[in-house]
């Protein structure tokens, strides 16, 4: 495990071949059906992987400027390549590539970050302040994972401990002295406790407000049954023309409410939160 940290030879040929595999697997994943909500399909929508990679390839450069222009060139092959592959095969075409300039800025990003990060080699203080924030974002990730493994068990139950077992390999595989390693775990384990105390727990809860003039309602209309999850809910925002409802979902969980109008005629709805598109899903059900 030590030699993927600092011992293998990364010469251009093998960023090229490791950009070039990476893209390609995560296109796969995200266009598999079967991976749809696992976690095989994160590494298309998440950091966590590509954390791992930055880090891997960050403690096998040679230099700060090797470090930041490899890390620049893997990004900016494999993540074009991964909407690239899946253009084919989706229903909005080139229009995919939308969704990259997201992960473009995160490519541009990568030159001042492989640069910065070239310094975690050095195994000191100044190290791990440069480590910290990466690591505090696997903790956060990781606990999102966790809130959806706990609500729709197992779903995401992989993802959540790669984030945690990441943690663990690159503070111990980065860091020689004891007491270094010692000091990252506290200091994570801070970062967790404050984290949730000010975040109020573990679950993440997402509001919106959605407009419901697609549907043929007559006059007022109400709420007059719900379930979900604790911490669900759906609320009558607007009960005539234009009519609105505002709804909470908890990640990886269903909210399932029915409406009722003034002719007494019944519409069934579920929510949830789609973690592709990042927003919360309505739709009419049976």
């Amino acid at each position: 495990m030590k030699k993927l940290f600092g011992e293998i030879d990364l010469t251009w040929k093998k960023i090229i071949l490791f950009a070039i595999v990476a893209g390609v697997y995560t296109a796969l994943m995200a266009l598999i059906p079967i991976t749809k909500d696992t976690s095989f399909r994160d590494i298309s929508i998440q950091f966590e992987w590509w954390i791992l990679f930055g880090i891997l390839i960050i403690c096998n450069s040679k230099s700060p400027l090797d470090s930041s222009l490899k890390c620049f060139v893997f990004f900016l092959i494999s993540q074009p390549l991964v909407y690239l592959l899946q253009v084919p095969f989706s229903y909005m075409g080139w229009k995919l590539f939308g969704y990259y300039r997201y992960w473009f800025i995160w490519t541009l990003l990568t030159i001042p970050m492989g640069f910065i990060g070239y310094y975690i080699k050095k195994k000191n203080v100044i190290s791990l302040i440069i480590l910290l924030p990466i690591l505090f974002l696997l903790v956060f990730l990781g606990l999102g994972y966790f809130t959806s493994v706990i609500e729709n068990f197992p779903h995401h139950l992989l993802s959540c401990i790669f984030c945690f077992a990441t943690i663990i390999m690159v503070v111990i595989n980065i860091f020689d002295d004891l007491k270094m390693k010692i000091s990252a775990f506290i200091v994570i384990v801070l970062f967790l406790v404050v984290y949730l105390f000010f975040k109020g727990g573990i679950y993440s809860q997402y509001e919106n407000i959605l407009g419901l003039n697609k549907y043929d309602f007559n006059g007022n209309i109400m709420i007059t049954e719900f379930s979900g999850t604790k911490g669900g809910k759906a609320e009558i925002v607007s009960s005539t023309d234009p009519y609105s409802i505002k709804v909470g979902v908890r990640r990886g969980s269903k909210n399932k409410f029915t409406i009722t109008d003034e002719s007494n005629r019944e519409y069934y709805f579920e929510c949830y939160y789609d973690e592709t598109e990042k927003t919360i899903v309505l739709k009419r059900v049976q």
